[in-house]
């Protein structure tokens, strides 16, 4: 691969229970400095996997997985990931939350003083004393995303963040994340099963296979940023786009 990439994915396998189960085989991608890759592929085909082992929450079975040219064995301070689930403490307010990493790593008073700015960043100025029982689920993955974004990664990766709430929040919580990308400029691996959101977000779209995942394809996404949503979606290119995805993964299923 280029020596350019941020992320590079070698010939990449995980397997579980003693080998009966792989989860992707000989999988290998790139992802460039600041870009955001969208990964769509059928339910089972590893791609919550693959993020996990980017983060070095678990060891590849064979294979490599580098991060600005050092191969990943444990997490790293500079990659930070937000989960389906938002993945909140429910004892902990929504700024101890965002502020949890940060205290994890000893951070400085200056440091901290990144809790209110990205809790303001992501709309939940107001929010700061609520817990997470008092918030919507879509506050609720605001405040997962300020976490995550409060410790300054230089990667983010994003476990279909926003499959959890209702397709009006969604579409919000897409633009919100458009407009912080474009101040944040973090690399981004973004997993989705939805198309819209694969082509919304990201500036390439890898397509994998049925379990075990490999790579099928990977896409250009021909729409300059910034970017307005609804805009794009009104594009014909926007449709051509979205119905060569579903052919490729409508193979999968059959």
């Amino acid at each position: 691969m280029a020596e350019d990439w941020k992320i590079e994915v070698h010939d990449a396998t995980r397997t579980f229970l003693d080998g009966s189960v792989t989860a992707f085989r000989g999988l290998s991608l790139g992802v460039r400095p600041n870009e955001v890759l969208c990964i769509v592929g059928p339910s089972g085909c590893g791609k919550t996997t693959l993020l996990r082992c980017i983060d070095g929450l678990i060891p590849l079975t064979g294979g490599r997985i580098l991060i600005d040219g050092q191969e990943v064995r444990e997490p790293s301070e500079q990659v930070a990931m937000v989960f389906q689930h938002f993945g909140l403490f429910p004892w902990k307010n929504v700024y101890d939350n965002v502020a949890y990493g940060l205290r994890l790593r000893g951070a400085s008073k200056e440091e901290m003083a990144r809790v209110t700015e990205y809790i303001r960043l992501v709309g939940l100025a107001g929010a700061e004393r609520r817990y997470p029982y008092q918030l919507s689920g879509g506050m609720q993955q605001r405040a997962g995303l300020a976490r995550a974004l409060a410790v300054h990664p230089s990667i983010l990766l994003m476990d279909e963040p926003f499959a959890s709430v209702d397709a009006q929040t969604r579409e919000i919580l897409q633009e919100e994340l458009l407009r912080i990308w474009e101040r944040e400029r973090q690399t981004m691996v973004f997993i989705t099963h939805s198309i819209d959101e694969a082509i919304v977000l990201g500036d390439r779209i890898t397509i994998l296979t049925a379990r075990p995942g490999r790579l099928k394809e990977t896409l250009d996404v021909p729409f300059a940023r910034p970017r307005d949503p609804e805009e794009v979606r009104a594009q014909p290119a926007f449709a051509e786009l979205r119905n060569h995805i579903w052919e490729q993964l409508k193979q999968q299923a059959a």
